[in-house]
């Protein structure tokens, strides 16, 4: 196995030898990829951080280029799955956008489509031959980290079937399952609960797949400390941190986070390399 790594800051698999390429874009703005014919072997995995639709244009015409340069056996992986939070039609006239993305990989016959730690099941029921990846080895580090007296806290109920695993996973945790409420047409957020009525000043660790905006974790770090919690500590797969990091870490001791959708670099943030874990 060989790995083509289309962003040459990001190397998940560091034991694999690299294909050899060069990319860029036209003038028009359309990707564009030149692969070394003599770099290339029998069974390559693509790996790319999808953080917009060139992106995934890329991922793409990479496979169609390696096809033609006779390669039958092509894998990917693709650490954050684009749009898999739209997984779901909730208002009239919006797109099933997760089912999009998968169609178009599922036309290219891939061996194998790995995914980390992606958003619900509906991205693996949508994708052919996908292989999902859990955040376990991530929690686990961010344990030895941090210690391990202390609550692991669900944010939502969306989130709690995966949280269950995690602490199943490391034995001996409580899980706060936390919920709260949000309006399907404006996205706004209120209602965060907390289900216990003191914390006893004991840490918190609040574990998730996604950072976007950060609305839900701040929201939620205040009723926790309404609550008399300790320290809270966020840990997410796909740090997207699409409003800066500025209000958030306010609120939280230290954020954990992997390079799944980009380069983070701040004194509150550990970046945990998808090489250190996979």
């Amino acid at each position: 196995m060989k790995a083509l790594n289309l962003d040459p800051t990001f190397r998940p698999y560091p034991h694999l030898p690299e294909v050899e390429f060069q990319s860029f874009s036209f003038s028009g703005g359309e990707p564009h990829i030149k692969i070394v014919p003599d770099s290339v072997g029998d069974k390559i995995i693509i790996t790319h951080r999808i953080c917009s639709f060139n992106d995934f244009g890329l991922l793409l015409i990479s496979v169609d280029a390696l096809r033609r340069l006779d390669v039958q056996h092509i894998e990917v992986f693709i650490p954050y799955f684009p749009a898999a939070r739209q997984d779901r039609v909730m208002v009239e006239g919006e797109s099933l956008s997760v089912k999009v993305y998968a169609d178009i990989l599922n036309t290219l016959g891939l061996a194998k489509v790995h995914v980390y730690d992606p958003h619900s099941e509906v991205t693996s029921a949508v994708l052919n031959n996908s292989k999902s990846i859990n955040n376990h080895s991530l929690v686990s580090k961010v344990v030895d980290h941090i210690g391990k007296d202390m609550y692991i806290v669900s944010p939502d109920g969306g989130a709690l079937k995966k949280i269950h695993k995690v602490a199943a996973h490391l034995q001996d945790y409580e899980v706060v399952e936390c919920g709260k409420s949000r309006d399907v047409k404006t996205g706004k957020l209120s209602g965060f609960t907390v289900p216990l009525d003191d914390l006893n000043g004991k840490a918190c660790l609040i574990i998730d797949d996604i950072c976007d905006g950060g609305g839900t974790f701040m929201g939620l770090a205040e009723e926790l400390k309404a609550k008399n919690s300790g320290p809270l500590y966020l840990v997410v797969s796909h740090g997207i941190f699409s409003k800066g990091l500025d209000k958030l870490k306010g609120y939280f001791k230290i954020i954990f986070t992997t390079d799944s959708f980009k380069e983070i670099e701040d004194d509150k943030v550990v970046q945990i390399k998808m090489s250190e874990i996979l």
